[in-house]
């Protein structure tokens, strides 16, 4: 498909090999647990150790960082939380001819929403937006700051405009329209908030149909809440979207803005989704959803 290419390539190769002999350097105790590499994301390989851990390695250089970010920050963030997150309980160090550093974290049970949607799309979306209040509080000056995300809505037209012109074939030719629409939408000026930063059905767990934790924090920040609730748009209908909205309690400005993110996101996962089929069916359905609603995320009344 015009537009549409891979997701990043890992610049090391991890394999079980690597994991155990990392475990050896820094952690001693796990190094002789039975190792199984189960994931290959964008930025991470996921390894599971044992039954109850699970080891994180990021496979490029730009995801090198967003360890650090989880290892400094989920123990914080974590206890604030009701639902399980991925705290780490070893923090690794680059060692053994792997550059980065890594982590150990509990393995949490069960298969993520896009894998297997909640049973009652009312009762997560009253689950997440819950979590989210939980997470969105005042950030400190020291949190971190990411290009991509949390930014003002404005400062990803560029990139925007480049996936538009490169995906013509494969979107709807309202799309730009929408993005014009909701991209004018008032800036956020209340305090950086903390945010998950990667809030997509991929990183959302469900088990026995519940919303049951939410994983891979590397993207987590400060800036504009809008950015984590894109997700409104890739796991909910309308009316459960209502309900989502009516939990967080932010304006109406901030719901432009975040189906705006949500056009945005939704992008960005087509236009490197040739080898994940996943990421472009959450791409698809997500600008399906923001085609269909009106503005300010209404919708209209006969």
């Amino acid at each position: 498909m015009t537009g549409v290419t891979d997701a990043p390539a890992a610049e090391v190769e991890i394999d079980e090999s690597l994991v155990r002999g990392l475990l050896g350097e820094h952690a001693g105790q796990l190094a002789a647990l039975p190792i199984r590499i189960v994931g290959n994301g964008w930025d991470n390989v996921i390894a599971r150790l044992g039954d109850d851990l699970v080891v994180r390695l990021p496979r490029r250089a730009a995801a090198a960082e967003l360890v650090v970010h989880e290892q400094r920050w989920l123990p914080v963030l974590g206890p604030r939380l009701t639902l399980p997150v991925p705290v780490p309980v070893v923090a690794g160090r680059p060692g053994g001819g792997y550059p980065w550093h890594w982590s150990v974290c509990r393995w949490l049970p069960g298969d993520t929403a896009e894998q297997s949607p909640p049973s009652d799309q009312h009762a997560a979306a009253v689950t997440l937006g819950r979590f989210i209040v939980e997470l969105h509080q005042p950030a400190p000056a020291d949190a971190p700051l990411n290009p991509f995300r949390g930014v003002h809505l404005a400062e990803r037209a560029a990139m925007v405009d480049q996936r538009l012109a490169a995906l013509g074939g494969v979107i709807p030719a309202a799309v730009g329209a929408r993005w014009a629409e909701l991209s004018a939408a008032p800036t956020y000026d209340g305090p950086p908030r903390w945010l998950h930063g990667d809030l997509h059905p991929s990183n959302v767990l469900v088990a026995d149909g519940s919303i049951s934790a939410v994983i891979d924090f590397g993207d987590v920040c400060r800036g504009d809440p809008a950015t984590d609730l894109a997700i409104a748009w890739m796991m909910f209908d309308r009316s459960a979207r209502d309900e989502f909205f009516g939990v967080v309690g932010y304006d109406d400005a901030t719901r432009c803005r975040a189906a705006g993110w949500a056009l945005n996101l939704a992008l960005a996962y087509l236009a490197s989704s040739a080898n994940n089929p996943t990421m472009a069916a959450i791409g698809h359905r997500t600008l399906s959803a923001v085609l269909a609603d009106t503005p300010f995320g209404r919708a209209e009344r006969p």
